[in-house]
């Protein structure tokens, strides 16, 4: 798959990001890691909210190489695309998270008590691992945008 064909199937579109942006996308995953590890939230939530995380931070990357994700599926989409952006080194990382995708469906939208303890810690772990790979990244391939 490439960017050409998410453009022809409508579920990508050109996109003008911005430092502004790409700040506030910053500030939305900070909040969720932070929230994510707050013990008071149910295994569901914290699961939910790393999910959430790895999701902004993706649309960092996507943004960064000049898309937006658009349409039904367009979870599913901004992790196809992810390895787009970033090439096959993240293909493990990538169906890691569209697993959670599917489990964070389930979480929000069918069922209680569906993620563990085990599962919403791995989930953040794997969510501040991903931010250094995307912080790196940028500083790489997108030094206007890095921190």
């Amino acid at each position: 798959m490439t960017w050409q064909d998410l453009l022809n199937a409508q579920r990508v579109r050109v996109h003008n990001t911005s430092l502004q942006e790409i700040h506030d996308l910053r500030t939305v995953v900070e909040r969720d890691l932070r929230d994510a590890k707050l013990d008071a939230l149910s295994d569901d939530r914290r699961f939910a909210t790393a999910y959430n995380a790895v999701l902004q931070l993706t649309k960092i990357v996507i943004a960064c190489q000049g898309y937006r994700v658009t349409g039904l599926g367009h979870h599913q989409t901004t992790f196809q695309a992810l390895e787009i952006a970033m090439g096959s080194s993240v293909h493990a990382l990538s169906s890691y998270f569209e697993r959670c995708r599917r489990q964070r469906n389930q979480v929000d939208y069918d069922m209680a008590n569906v993620a563990t303890e085990a599962e919403a810690k791995l989930l953040v772990q794997k969510a501040q691992e991903f931010r250094q790979l995307v912080e790196r990244w940028i500083r790489k391939n997108y030094s206007a945008y890095a921190v």
